[in-house]
């Protein structure tokens, strides 16, 4: 009968320590927060309130000499209002700079908090504003078409570029009316369509009105009055500070007709960049009978390489 409780006291007394130890052993870095907001706010304003967030009062919230860490980082893109938990721009977040083209654009941040140690993962996911107007590459577009030319002859037109996305990117085109061209457009070109022939002892020149509207609220529009071969590179090129290229050809023959191509260039990574350690520990010395499994820093490791790079 001892030997039974015995070995029940025994079971228990090993529960508990598996149980602290694995509260001892927690990791240090939290779930993660994340925030989405538009690009181009300016510097002060209110991202979202990290503090309530996290469930900890101010006072709390500033004992524990909360900060953003960005270490690594070439510019600072916010920071903490340790008066009220808000996590505020401190500086203008351009969107397209930072993301290009791409449909979804997500910059990460680190949340530091200290005694205890803790290490949070910020996501801020910029929202496009429609801050860019349609252009297109040349303010006027030269193109020769003999008389000769029948009605239905198509003749491409380069089309605008927006660098902002979705439906704050060129949504449609309007052509000045006129005696003899139409419009045809479609999601990868732009052509000017002979209705009706061309008689040059009548009309020598004709100069038309291509205006491109974007699909933003309000809208905003780049005009263009109605001329590349090898593709080089004519600078050094880094992945980490942009990793797309939108490139448009223009093909001209002896008889004045043309055609237009879109190049979309994807750079790739290559592993040029070495892991920074930045190493945070508390500012009061660890003494040497702590016991095993406290938390006593955090290592932070960045790389600006992407994948399997990083």
């Amino acid at each position: 009968m001892m030997r039974r409780m015995g070995d029940k006291r025994f079971s228990a007394l090993f529960l508990i320590i598996c149980f602290v130890a694995i509260i001892v052993t927690m990791p240090l870095v939290r779930g993660d927060l994340s925030y989405s907001f538009p690009e181009e706010m300016k510097r002060g304003s209110v991202i979202g309130n990290v503090a309530k967030d996290l469930g900890l009062n101010l006072g709390t919230f500033s004992s524990r000499n909360a900060r953003v860490d960005i270490e690594g980082a070439r510019k600072r893109y916010c920071d903490i209002n340790m008066n009220t938990g808000d996590l505020v721009t401190s500086d203008r977040i351009d969107r397209e700079s930072l993301c290009g083209k791409k449909p979804s654009c997500v910059v990460t941040i680190d949340l530091v908090l200290e005694n205890p140690l803790e290490l949070h993962r910020v996501s801020l996911h910029l929202v496009d504003v429609n801050d860019n107007s349609p252009q297109f590459r040349e303010n006027l577009i030269e193109m020769e078409i003999q008389e000769s030319a029948e009605r239905g002859n198509h003749f491409s037109i380069e089309e605008a570029h927006d660098a902002d996305v979705g439906q704050n990117t060129v949504q449609r085109y309007i052509l000045q009316k006129n005696d003899h061209f139409v419009l045809a457009v479609d999601s990868n070109k732009v052509e000017l369509v002979l209705e009706n022939k061309l008689d040059r002892e009548k009309e020598r020149e004709i100069s038309l009105l291509l205006t491109a509207i974007d699909g933003g609220s309000p809208q905003k529009s780049g005009t263009v009055v109605i001329h590349m071969g090898q593709i080089k590179v004519t600078g050094e090129i880094d992945f980490e500070d942009k990793n797309s290229f939108e490139i448009r050809i223009q093909a001209k023959d002896g008889l004045g007709l043309t055609s237009y191509a879109k190049v979309l260039i994807d750079v790739i990574d290559v592993n040029d960049n070495a892991p920074a350690i930045y190493i945070k520990t508390l500012s009061n010395p660890t003494p040497e009978n702590v016991s095993p499994g406290t938390e006593v820093g955090v290592i932070n490791v960045q790389d600006r390489d992407s994948e399997n790079n990083g």
